[in-house]
């Protein structure tokens, strides 16, 4: 068997448009198409052998066993390999149920789509699936625990943390979407301008002074001991004199630890000898160059957490500890304690394993003891110099324990350091009491403090600590959303999402929109080619600026990875053609339809799906959408115009002329189409087509009908506003069009448009695309050979997996089929091509450039444009009698 491709959908995608995170690996099964798994002796036994639990796969059988009923009757490989990618997710930690396999298209190849919860794994599971499944019909032995953990391994390096975790599931579950930025715990919460940002528990409006002061011992002991907050008594040095002198100053019990260090690195409490004060000193120096000599605090340890200045939280640590039972060496009772089913690898459970490193040895080793120890029973042995639960601590909610004086005093904290998040250290021997009674301290205060322990405690009531951070970010249950218009279809989108973009920026938004030539953020092109990916719509949902997004979202990003966001609050279809059918198994338009589906199956209940009545698979669309419908046509008698009107629809029509939106049966004319500049005089129908949803989307967004008329008006087509689209130049005896026509349906509606412009010869330069099947560049050929009287056949720089020779031979085959005597030249360089046959134009031609390059080509058309003007200007000067010419040379 043979992994062709692996892909993740991060977004809405094919498979399903509410599971956005699916695998989906194309599997050639080879022979194995040949052998299900009920021909092959043994592999059923050795797969339940295996994998006992995958008795609770029901798969279609819908009860218990099911699946191992499917493998029984005879499945294939491509199934049995969905499901084992599924089930070894699950043993590393990761439940995840959806999974399907489906035909790709071609004998024996097949889409194995299954869910994940971590991409890095998923993909990781996809391969392990395959060699595993091989192992089982060759009766191997296979080592499955070493994928189990390098899966927990691979989770712990890629999933973000339980505290940024914890924030971005409480935003996504308002409603607010969220990105993250990087490989590590840095995430945008919202959308372009209304956007905020986390990093683990900092955000974007900590202060940065605070977090410096939280993070300088010695800055925020002196700020505490100002305000009248107890701390211990110590001192700050840097060289092992320094130490004896702060020793005898402070007295035993004490602590060391760094002045700038944070989450317990660094730290050693309970020092009662010189030896120990010396090695905890050279401990704290690793990480920072001055130190913090400070009397121990008996008591318990503590951690407040504070949020907006209010407490939400408090939670009693213990350090990691075994205790004796008399019989039990030290390390087996580590062992025990870890089999304990809460406690797992990193933070894959409520509590981590406690691993014994040096640190751990030489604790032990300090007590008088040895690994191989037998502690006594009820002897408790602390493992750990920190109370933190990634080193295998515990936690015990005490919010509600914590006495008002006390309460009050770390909220004063959280002032006094001016932090917005804010997790305070105590040491104490009662919570409950204030610590003027107990003779507790303020040990610490912590930027960044992490919410593990309060979100799922040891014991006690876990604590939603996520949602007052959210609370304070997106105040008064704002969701950080900007408008997302999305766009889609075979032809017109990029057009369409120009116009949209366009009314947007007369209103005075701040646009950023993608397409198929470039990302744009306020008519400034960021990035050249073609993004109409799920990359690309990231792009503009990050940038700041931006408080308008209009995304053109083309097939081949939606079938790499989905969409690149969740929502948008209107969708637009265009209208579905035969194009690059036959690529990554969309074989039939109506597949392809489905891919174009996504869109409106994404816009949000109270958004509009604008969808195209003119077309039988478009109009389909509306069936399962729970959002708002609009539609378009160029016909304003067509039935499902009439009635989406009698059932007080939102539609835009094209009639009498006009470009009208009627709601319900009622009429508002916008502008007549021959006023369009972008519908050549009313000449080119298709752009007509793509001038409605663009009005029926200003119109909803609640633009007037004043803005949507002027901003039709001034939308110019011209190779800044509508690159490649319909781009006329007119020389001195011809007139030269470029346009992005690159398949059978772009092809029909630009021979309708030539055909309402007068040439005395029509000449047009094509050529086939080696990613579309043989029928379609044929046909290509076939509708050149109706449109022009002579045709140049040029070829891309990208052949796309065909050779020069068959793209050339396609589309002579149509050609030829349509007309034998049809003139036909072949220049290969599109340059070339464009450059023969401008310097050849015959008085009163049009030269058609049928173009998918199109910032090249027209640079190389407005080139050969300003070399005609030049020697139009040279030759009148040579006109020009000797006396004038001075003036005119000074004018030049």
């Amino acid at each position: 068997m043979v992994i062709r491709q692996i892909n993740a959908m991060r977004g809405p995608n094919y498979w399903s448009v509410n599971r956005h995170k699916l695998i989906v690996m194309v599997l050639d099964l080879e022979e194995m198409e040949e052998r299900p798994s009920n021909t092959i002796e043994g592999f059923k036994e050795r797969l339940e052998s295996t994998f006992p639990d995958m008795y609770g796969h029901r798969c279609s059988v819908g009860t218990p066993g099911g699946f191992f009923e499917r493998v029984e009757e005879g499945t294939w490989m491509g199934h049995i390999i969905e499901h084992i990618a599924l089930e070894i997710q699950t043993m590393a930690g990761m439940d995840v149920g959806f999974g399907r396999t489906r035909g790709y298209g071609e004998e024996g190849v097949y889409n194995v789509v299954f869910a994940y919860m971590e991409e890095a794994v998923g993909i990781y599971a996809a391969s392990a699936a395959v060699r595993v499944c091989e192992a089982l019909i060759k009766g191997e032995d296979y080592d499955l625990a070493k994928d189990i953990h390098e899966m927990r391994v691979l989770r712990e390096e890629v999933r973000l943390g339980p505290s940024t975790g914890s924030i971005v599931e409480e935003a996504a579950a308002r409603g607010i979407p969220w990105i993250r930025l990087n490989r590590n715990s840095l995430c945008q919460l919202g959308y372009g301008a209304h956007q905020k940002r986390i990093q683990a528990t900092v955000t974007s409006e900590t202060s940065n002074i605070a977090v410096e002061i939280a993070g300088d011992k010695e800055d925020t002991k002196f700020l505490l001991e100002q305000a009248e907050i107890p701390v211990p008594r110590g001192k700050i040095l840097k060289t092992e004199e320094d130490l004896k002198i702060a020793v005898e100053y402070v007295g035993y019990p004490l602590v060391t630890k760094p002045i700038d260090g944070n989450h317990g690195r660094g730290i050693t409490v309970n020092i009662n000898t010189w030896e120990d004060a010396l090695t905890g000193f050279k401990a704290a120096k690793k990480i920072s160059n001055s130190v913090i000599v400070e009397k121990f605090i008996t008591g318990a340890d503590y951690r407040l957490l504070v949020i907006n200045n209010v407490l939400v939280a408090a939670a009693k640590r213990t350090p990691a500890h075994i205790v004796g039972d008399g019989i039990q060496t030290i390390q087996q009772l580590i062992e025990e304690v870890n089999r304990d089913p809460r406690r797992g690898y990193g933070h894959e459970n409520v509590l981590t394993q406690i691993t014994v490193n040096d640190l751990t040895k030489s604790i032990i080793a300090a007590n008088g003891y040895t690994l191989d120890s037998v502690l006594n029973e009820g002897k408790r042995l602390v493992l750990k110099d920190t109370a933190n639960l990634s080193t295998g601590g515990t936690a015990e909610d005490v919010t509600e324990m914590v006495h008002p004086a006390n309460i009050f005093m770390a909220e004063r904290i959280s002032k006094i350091i001016d932090l917005d998040i804010c997790g305070i250290d105590i040491m104490t021997t009662d919570i409950s009491k204030p610590l003027s009674e107990t003779g507790g301290a303020v040990i610490e205060v912590n930027a960044g403090p992490g919410f593990r322990m309060h979100l799922a405690p040891t014991s006690g009531l876990p604590r939603n600590v996520a949602a007052p951070v959210i609370d304070k970010l997106f105040p008064h249950g704002s969701t950080g959303k900007i408008p997302i218009i999305a766009v889609t279809g075979t032809n017109g989108k990029t057009t369409t999402t120009r116009l949209i973009a366009h009314f947007a920026k007369l209103k005075g938004l701040k646009v950023g929109y993608t397409t198929s030539d470039g990302i744009y953020i306020q008519n400034r092109m960021l990035m050249k080619g073609d993004c109409t990916g799920p990359s690309s719509a990231e792009f503009v949902l990050k940038d700041p600026t931006v408080n308008f997004a209009v995304l053109e979202c083309a097939r081949g990003g939606l079938l790499r990875a989905g969409l690149g966001f969740h929502k948008c609050d209107i969708g637009i279809v265009t209208n579905v053609a035969a194009d690059h059918l036959g690529l990554k198994g969309i074989h039939t338009i109506e597949q392809l339809a489905k891919v174009k589906g996504i869109i409106p199956e994404s816009v949000l209940s109270e958004g509009y799906a604008i969808l195209n009545a003119d077309d039988d698979l478009v109009f389909d669309m509306r069936k399962d959408l729970t959002c708002n419908v609009a539609l378009f046509s160029m016909d304003e008698d067509n039935s499902r115009i009439k009635n989406q009107q009698k059932n007080g629809g939102l539609c835009a029509v094209y009639e009498n002329g006009f470009i009208t939106i009627c709601k319900g049966e009622w009429k508002l004319r916008v502008i007549k189409a021959v006023n369009v500049p972008l519908t050549f005089g009313g000449r080119a129908a298709f752009m007509i087509q793509n001038v409605l949803p663009a009005v029926l989307t200003a119109y909803v967004r609640g633009f007037t009908i004043d803005e949507i008329k002027v901003g039709l008006e001034s939308f110019i087509p011209s190779p800044s506003q509508t690159p490649g689209r319909l781009n006329l130049f007119q020389f001195k005896d011809f007139q030269v069009l470029l346009d992005y026509a690159h398949n059978p349906a772009g092809m029909r509606a630009l021979q309708k448009f030539i055909e309402n412009i007068d040439a005395t010869e029509k000449i047009g330069i094509i050529a086939g695309v080696g990613d579309r099947r043989e029928e379609d560049t044929n046909e290509i050929g076939s509708i050149a050979a109706e449109m022009f009287d002579e045709i140049i056949i040029r070829q891309d720089k990208n052949l796309r997996g065909r050779t020069e020779s068959e793209l050339i031979n396609m589309l002579n085959d149509g050609i030829k089929k349509r007309d034998p005597n049809k003139k036909t030249t072949i220049i290969q360089n599109e340059k070339e091509a464009a450059t023969y046959a401008i310097k050849n134009a015959k008085k009163g031609s049009l030269i058609v450039i049928c173009s998918d390059v199109v910032t090249e080509a027209l640079d190389h058309v407005q080139k050969l444009k300003e070399e005609e003007a030049n020697e139009l200007y040279e030759y009148s000067v040579e006109d020009i009698p000797n006396r004038h010419r001075q003036s005119v040379d000074i004018k030049k």
